[in-house]
């Protein structure tokens, strides 16, 4: 029974992962490691969120030498309820772990460790679809809170009598991306409307999207080799001098064909530095864009707000139910699932 936990050393990759980590670290220690900068960031992903792997694992083990110490003892008394109480405890926390394990092996996109952006837009139905998406909202900063992820307020438009039109929260922990990603998609709350003198059966749809933050940090590296430079004699205002030498600069860089140029500045070696500046200026608009494609695509996966699109429907009435449309799990508890308690769902959806 000792090593009973030995087989999952070999499932999870712990071996290659300690291989890798050491490898990470010693890269990490060498000279330059910061002169490339987006290269040292991605190391550092890397090399974070193998930590976590093997920090897991640690208690994994820790765990399970616990259990064969239960094991000896009560193979040395007599029989002891609190004792065999403790171990089946202790066995549950172990395929807990396990299970944890398992689960977090689904997480390795690139992204998935990152923080996440979440945002909430009520569809059409008025103050009735605005109150769904002020609850969707409730149910996401709940479920933050359980996990301990750190929540923010970015943008939020509220409704005209109740609830908001939408709304934007960041979300900051290990993996909130990777977690947060299986909740993309419309969302169908069907109720008797609070809203509704006559006490009629609604349905309201909230569209949930979510993405992941992208570091901000952007190097703008320029290899020498791709750029033309072409001096010219400066025209227009500028007095004497600025006519009786080449000091206007004009610089394209070869790899995007992108042209800058300077004049108004008084000696060639101001002009080279000044569009210096405005290329690099232009390379980071050019970057900017490229993300902006790569943000669209991920808006692509976005349908209608209406009915036959939903991802997952929340019954208030006549019955209580929540239903995952894409897993078909079902969990009676609608109250616990507003209030945050949505892990269920989500492994579901990324175990599938």
């Amino acid at each position: 029974m000792r090593n009973a936990w030995k087989p999952f050393e070999g499932i999870f990759d712990i071996p290659a992962k300690k291989s890798r980590l050491e490898e990470l670290e010693n890269i990490g220690a060498g000279p330059g490691f910061w002169k490339d900068t987006r290269e040292a960031q991605k190391i550092n992903r890397e090399r974070k969120s193998i930590e976590t792997i093997l920090s897991s694992w640690c208690g994994l083990e820790k765990k399970a030498e616990d259990c064969n110490v239960l094991l000896e003892l009560a193979a040395e008394v007599d029989e002891d309820d609190d004792l065999e109480a403790e171990m089946q405890t202790m066995a549950d926390e172990l395929a807990r772990t396990v299970e944890e394990m398992e689960f977090k092996k689904m997480l390795s996109g690139e992204s998935d460790m990152s923080n996440a952006f979440v945002s909430i837009h009520a569809g059409a139905g008025g103050t009735e679809a605005q109150d769904w998406a002020s609850m969707l909202l409730r149910m996401y900063l709940r479920w933050a809170e359980r996990r301990g992820f750190k929540t923010g307020l970015i943008d939020e438009l509220e409704g005209e009598e109740a609830g908001i039109k939408s709304a934007t929260i960041t979300v900051s922990g290990d993996y909130a991306y990777g977690y947060l990603k299986a909740e993309v998609g419309i969302h169908r709350l069907v109720r008797i409307s609070p809203y509704d003198a006559n006490a009629r059966r609604h349905t309201s749809f909230a569209s949930v999207f979510v993405y992941p933050e992208i570091d901000d940090t952007i190097e703008i590296t320029i290899d020498e080799k791709d750029l033309r430079v072409d001096t010219f004699r400066a025209s227009g205002a500028g007095g004497q001098h600025i006519n009786k030498t080449s000091s206007a600069i004009r610089i394209t860089h070869i790899p995007t064909n992108i042209v800058v140029q300077c004049q108004n500045e008084r000696s060639q070696h101001m002009n080279r530095a000044m569009a210096m500046k405005m290329l690099k200026a232009r390379l980071y608009e050019a970057e900017l864009k490229e993300r902006e494609k790569e943000m669209d695509k991920l808006h692509a996966v976005k349908k209608q707000i209406a009915w036959g699109s939903q991802i997952r429907s929340y019954i208030l009435q006549p019955y209580q139910l929540v239903k995952d449309h894409r897993t078909d799990l079902e969990i009676g508890n609608v109250g616990a699932v507003l209030d945050g308690d949505i892990n269920r769902f989500i492994e579901a959806y990324l175990m599938s």
